[in-house]
C-alpha cells in the first residue's frame, strides 16, 4: 500500500466481485468467528434466535449501569454505539423505539440509584429521551402507549437527579405533543 491511499469500500468491493459464492459464504464465515458484534450483527439482520435485542441491550446494561464493585465506568457514547449497530443491523421501528426506551430506563435508573453527578451523562440521557419519542411517535398509535408510559416513568425518576434533567425531558415530551402529566 505504500504511495496509495487508504482502502475503501469500493476497493473491498471490487474484491468481492471477483468471489463466487462459496468464497463468500467462507469469507462471512471468518467474519462470524471474528467477533461476537459480527455474529449480533448476523443474527440481527437475519432474524435468528429468540431474541434479536439481547446483545444490545446486553451492551446498554454494561455501559450504562456498570458493576461499580469491580470499579467499571459508564460509557454513554459504547451504549449508544449499541443502539447504532442495531439500527445498521436490521433496525426495525418498533425494536429500535424498545432499545431507546430501554436506553432511558437504564440510564435513568443507575444514576437514581447511585447517586451519579455527570452532566454528561445526563445530557446525553436526555437526548435519548427526545430520540425514543421521536420513534415511538413514528409507530402505530396501537403500539405507543406501553412504551410512552416507560418514558413517563424515566421522566418522573429523573426529577430525582437534579441538573434540570426531569424538567427537560418535560419539555422534549411537550415539544413532542404528548401528555406525561408533567410536573
Amino acid at each position: 500500500m505504500t504511495g496509495r491511499t487508504k482502502p475503501t469500500w469500493s476497493d473491498v468491493k471490487g474484491k468481492l466481485a471477483d468471489f463466487d459464492r462459496p468464497g463468500l459464504i467462507g469469507l462471512v464465515q471468518d467474519l462470524y468467528a471474528a467477533s461476537k458484534d459480527n455474529q449480533a450483527f448476523l443474527h440481527t439482520r437475519f432474524g435468528l434466535g429468540d431474541d434479536v435485542l439481547k446483545p444490545y441491550k446486553a451492551a446498554i446494561d454494561r455501559w450504562l449501569w456498570p458493576d461499580v464493585f469491580k470499579n467499571q465506568d459508564p460509557s454513554v457514547a459504547k451504549a449508544r454505539k449499541a443502539v447504532a449497530d442495531y439500527k445498521k443491523a436490521v433496525g426495525q421501528p418498533e425494536d429500535l423505539a424498545e432499545l431507546m426506551v430501554y436506553f432511558c430506563e437504564r440510564a435513568a435508573g443507575f444514576s437514581n440509584d447511585v447517586g451519579l453527578q455527570d452532566e454528561s451523562y445526563f445530557d446525553a440521557m436526555v437526548r435519548m429521551f427526545g430520540q425514543a419519542l421521536t420513534a415511538v411517535g413514528a409507530l402505530p398509535e396501537a403500539n405507543r402507549p406501553a412504551l410512552l408510559g416507560r418514558l413517563d416513568a424515566v421522566r418522573r425518576l429523573s426529577h430525582n437527579l437534579g441538573y434540570g434533567v426531569g424538567d427537560d425531558m418535560d419539555d422534549r415530551l411537550a415539544e413532542h405533543g404528548f401528555d406525561g402529566g408533567a410536573g
